[in-house]
């Protein structure tokens, strides 16, 4: 194949790994019409299907996949070295993606990177906010953060924060006149705010610990988000009980304006953690970000 259709390839990657044109066309920048019409011409050319397009999404065919799984490793290699040639340049520079939740994004990742970034103006940084647990390969990301437990297999992993309490907090309305839960069975009897995650698929089950006995919760409540900070605002407003990372709360439960409950059932959780694949060549913008992120007791 002529060096000048490799360029079909790349196309081709980005649109599996994404299973999306409309995600593909932003990553690559081109109009969605022009790569729809690149992974046309690719198929001609090679005379097979390599994508199956339908209402809710796209996936690989037998063939597409088996070109990805051969390709994409030497694609990802290839650049990399290329980043390596660059990184040689006196000023390091690239684009980072990282996929994490909201509550990394704001209590860790954002407050470094606000300092790190005017540091090397050339080294862009995008962050994405989602909860459920993603392929970072597969969708094209650089790395990913998540809680300890949470880390895949095959990865470097950093550690970027100190370990964490998940609490239960309730305002004083809502508590007002109803007697505290005891322990996480007594949380059937109370109004709960839920959190929705994709990767758990469907609501989230609170987790508790307490010696030996470990403990998961199924709440009932009025109201759910997919995020936790629309959930701290309905806690702060008298819906129900919530579960939230300590910190986010700790001066809400100091000055009285919510009440934190079960507080023995609420043991430390390995913290968050910045994991991402593990090749031979890491890109000097990479390695600048980690150092920075990296957490330092």
């Amino acid at each position: 194949m002529p060096r000048d259709k490799f360029s079909d390839l790349v196309a081709f990657i980005a649109v599996a790994r994404a299973r999306s044109f409309t995600r593909a066309a932003a990553q690559l920048r081109v109009s969605q019409p022009a790569l729809s019409y690149t992974i046309r011409a690719l198929e001609e050319r090679l005379g097979v299907s390599l994508l199956i397009r339908s209402t809710r999404g796209v996936s690989p065919t037998e063939a597409g996949q088996r070109l990805l799984n051969r390709l994409a490793p030497e694609f990802d290699e290839i650049e990399a070295e290329i980043q390596s040639l660059a990184d040689l340049r006196d000023e390091p520079m690239g684009t980072i993606r990282i996929t994490a939740i909201d509550y990394a994004i704001r209590s860790t990742l954002w407050p470094r990177l606000a300092t790190f970034l005017p540091r090397f103006p050339r080294i862009k940084v995008e962050l994405v906010n989602e909860y459920e647990r993603v392929d970072i390969v597969a969708r094209g990301y650089d790395a990913g953060v998540r809680f300890g437990q949470e880390l895949a297999q095959d990865m470097i992993s950093v550690q970027i924060g100190p370990d964490v309490r998940n609490v239960v907090v309730g305002s004083k309305s809502y508590l007002a006149g109803r007697p505290r839960p005891r322990t996480p069975g007594d949380l059937t009897e109370h109004a709960c705010i839920n959190l929705r995650t994709s990767t758990y698929g469907g609501l989230y089950e609170w987790e508790f610990s307490k010696g030996k006995r470990r403990m998961k919760a199924r709440v009932e409540g009025t109201v759910t988000f997919n995020n936790a900070y629309d959930i701290f605002e309905a806690a702060k407003a008298g819906f129900g009980l919530a579960y939230l990372p300590e910190d986010m709360v700790r001066s809400w439960v100091s000055n009285g304006q919510l009440v934190s409950v079960l507080e023995d059932w609420c043991p430390l959780w390995p913290g968050l953690h910045l994991y991402y694949p593990n090749r031979r060549q890491t890109s000097r913008a990479m390695t600048l970000l980690v150092e920075a992120l990296r957490y330092r007791p």
